[in-house]
């Protein structure tokens, strides 16, 4: 979801925007925020689950809001929701667009023709390949953390790997 930075860390983050674990996950992500700052990248990659009806348009929502400029707050402002996505779908995907100073009929326009469908498919097959079974898992470095198990300990863990990873020589 950005150009990648090769000297700097980073932290794959695969969500599914309907998912309860990923709205917990949210506090660990704002504390690597704080700890990291600029210095760890943290990308928002995407595996709907089948069982969340409304996963897949959400995700493709967050790519919208991404091109509009927001893709991180719109993703955490879905997450913050995930019982009334349930509930209203793409309906409130829209609002959501709006509240946040978006272009929401422009959103709307995108889950209608589909053009983020193709990212959201290719980094869940990404995800497929790559051993992800449930959200949220994050991936750094070499390592794979699956988060939909337990978050126990994981921002601890990936601390560790982002200071490992800053203090190797580039």
């Amino acid at each position: 979801m950005s150009d990648t930075d090769p000297a700097r860390p980073v932290l794959d983050v695969w969500c599914e925007l309907q998912c309860p674990d990923c709205r917990t996950a949210l506090a660990d992500l704002s504390a690597l925020r704080d700890r990291f700052g600029d210095a760890l990248e943290i990308r928002l990659r995407h595996f709907p689950l089948e069982r969340h009806r409304h996963a897949h348009a959400a995700a493709q929502a967050a790519e919208e809001a991404l091109a509009q400029g927001q893709g991180w707050p719109y993703a955490e402002a879905v997450l913050a929701r995930t019982g009334e996505l349930a509930e209203r779908g793409e309906l409130l995907l829209v609002e959501i667009a709006r509240e946040l100073g978006l272009d929401a009929e422009e959103m709307d326009t995108a889950l209608i023709d589909g053009r983020h469908i193709l990212i959201v498919d290719a980094d869940q097959a990404e995800g497929k390949a790559i051993g992800v079974t449930g959200t949220p898992t994050y991936v750094i470095g070499d390592e794979r953390l699956d988060g939909g198990k337990s978050q126990e300990g994981l921002r601890e863990r990936i601390e560790e790997i982002v200071a490992r990873l800053l203090a190797e020589p580039a």
